[in-house]
Order: C-alpha cells, then structure tokens, then sequence
C-alpha cells in the first residue's frame, strides 16, 4: 500500500491543506483546482445514512466526510462515502490512500450533477476505485460503476449499470444488496455532461 505521505507535493496540494473553509461549506482538490460547495441537505444526509445502515460494520468502515489521496491525478476528494475493509488502512492522518478503497458513493445534488458523473467518474477511475455508486435522487436512480482503466482525465469505467430507486442495487465485492426504496427524491436538474 502507498503510503500518504509519499504523494506529490503541488502548489495546489500545500494551498489546500492550509485552506481554512468556512462553517457550512467543504472543499475538495480535484485535478489540482479547489472546489468549494455548500454543506448538504436533508435528503442527501437520509440516503448516506441508509446505504451506511446496510453495509455490515463488522467488516467494513463507512466514513463519512473522509478524505482520500490520489497523488497521481493531484486530488483529494472527500466522497459523500468512503467504504473500506477492516484492515486496509488504520489511520492515523485525514487521507485515506486510494488503494485502500473498495466503494466511493456520491450523492448527486443540484450543484454537483456535472462533477458527480462527470469529474469524478473519471477520477475515481483513474485512481483505480473498484467500485463507484452515484445516487441521483433528482433521476430516482442509482449508477454502479465497474472495472476501472485508464489514466487522467480520459479515466472511466468499464462497467456502468443504472438501477430505479425501489429495485435493489447488488453491491456483491461487499457481500450487500442495497434497498433503495425508501431513498427520497428531489425535483429534476437540466442535465448537462452527464450521459
């Protein structure tokens, strides 16, 4: 495992861990820009709890506002959920390595639509994210994302399979079928880059 401290060291990467944010807002380095957003809403904080509920917590850590390291694509992301087994990485420091993932779930809101399907799929996929769950409360959707490849922003996933809120998502390297059906909803966004 690479450890965190090994990563690459930008101007970006040193602002941002001296970043003060203010009360009510996170921010994230992705591709080596700071992204700034506001805190999230009641709906978005109900569905993180319920996938966090159904994933077994005798094996698996689920964190919430975790951040992780990808040095090589110079991002620090803090997904809405950071799954990883027992084991793979204890702490102490705020980055989990990215090679110690196993699931990253993010929580589509009006702000963030492009960036979740758009940034971060290839992110997540450059950094070799097994497994990439993008809830779309405003789609009443969830998308699993499989098999990453590639490198930089060109990144994807092999894999790609949407599923209705109300039918089960199977999240099998976790051992869990996910019950979506009582994920609430949010009024729809125009879609942009999204597929």
């Amino acid at each position: 495992m690479t450890a965190v401290d090994e990563r690459m060291t930008t101007d970006a990467t040193e602002i941002f861990e001296n970043l003060e944010v203010p009360e009510g807002y996170k921010a994230e380095l992705l591709w080596g820009d700071i992204v700034m957003m506001a805190g999230p809403d009641w709906v978005h904080n109900d569905i993180i709890e319920r996938v966090a509920d159904q994933i077994p917590r005798a094996r698996w850590h689920r964190k919430q506002t975790q951040d992780i390291a990808i040095p090589q694509e110079v991002s620090e992301p803090q997904p809405d959920l950071v799954v990883l087994e027992r084991g793979a990485f204890e702490g102490p420091g705020r980055l989990v390595p990215v090679e110690a993932v196993t699931l990253l779930v993010e929580v589509v809101s009006k702000s963030s639509v492009d960036r979740d399907y758009g940034e971060k799929r290839a992110l997540y996929a450059a950094g070799g994210v097994p497994l990439y769950l993008i809830i779309d409360p405003m789609e009443a959707q969830c998308v699993l994302l499989s098999k990453p490849s590639g490198s930089g922003p060109e990144a994807d996933y092999e894999v790609d399979v949407a599923t209705k809120f109300g039918r089960p998502v199977p999240l099998e390297p976790l051992g869990v079928e996910l019950d979506t059906t009582e994920f609430e909803t949010l009024p729809p966004v125009k879609r942009h880059r999204r597929p």
